[in-house]
């Protein structure tokens, strides 16, 4: 089975020469839900915006689905920004209505679904929105997508506790098997019951790319517990 992303080498500098990214080379197969787990400033963003083409490599090789990120690849990528990019004086239903303009995998009643859950209305401008309300239409307009890799970095950081769970489980229930995501996040605790399988960065690199379940059988604690142990945090 072809992976859905491979890095190979792949290193990212800055201008000003800070280095992001040091020769990482990982492999993901399709079908997982993977966290990309790491300190702040370990490189985690800057991974996630290399596979979805918004950056270029410095050195190296980034494939999805056997592509360089570009055109095509955008058509089987849904990305999810840490931080918001859509205008603040559109209504909901301007977003949805643009998203599907543009997306030819935008389902749209999926997304009204998912509104409706979180009791968002449609005829809401995001001017007058909270910034966990603004992140949970970011995160629909995302997931209603039919994509093949879901990228999102940091997916529930500005949401209320009670909304997590609801959350977790939109990602859960609206990919596909075949689909991947990889999901950027420091509340581990909150995610570590969707996740299948680990990335643990550090200082741009890869400390551990693991499977959950054998983290837990072979270290005898939860992933929260084992990445505070690596990290001493």
């Amino acid at each position: 089975m072809e992976p859905i992303f491979q890095c190979k080498n792949l290193s990212k500098v800055y201008p000003g020469g800070r280095q992001a990214l040091a020769n990482v080379t990982l492999s993901v197969e399709p079908g997982h839900i993977v966290g990309l787990l790491g300190p702040n400033g370990s490189g985690k963003s800057t991974l996630i915006k290399l596979l979805s083409g918004l950056l270029t490599p410095s050195s190296g090789e980034v494939r999805v689905a056997g592509m360089v990120p570009g055109v095509q690849t955008k058509a089987l990528v849904s990305y999810l920004p840490e931080r918001s990019y859509l205008n603040d004086w559109m209504t909901v239903r301007d977003l949805l209505s643009f998203f599907e303009d543009f997306y030819a995998d935008f389902d749209k009643a999926k997304a009204y679904d998912m509104l409706q859950r979180l009791q968002i209305l449609s005829d809401e401008r995001l001017r007058t929105m909270s910034k966990g309300t603004k992140e949970k239409v970011q995160l629909i307009l995302v997931m209603a997508r039919n994509a093949r890799l879901y990228l999102l970095d940091e997916p529930i950081g500005g949401v209320d506790p009670a909304a997590r769970d609801y959350i977790l489980q939109t990602i859960l229930q609206n990919y596909s098997e075949n689909a991947t995501v990889l999901l950027s996040t420091h509340l581990i605790a909150d995610v570590e019951s969707v996740l299948d399988e680990v990335l643990f960065i550090s200082h741009g690199g890869i400390a551990l790319q693991a499977n959950v379940d054998e983290i837990r059988e072979q270290k005898g604690e939860s992933v929260d517990a084992f990445f505070r142990e690596v990290f001493k945090c």
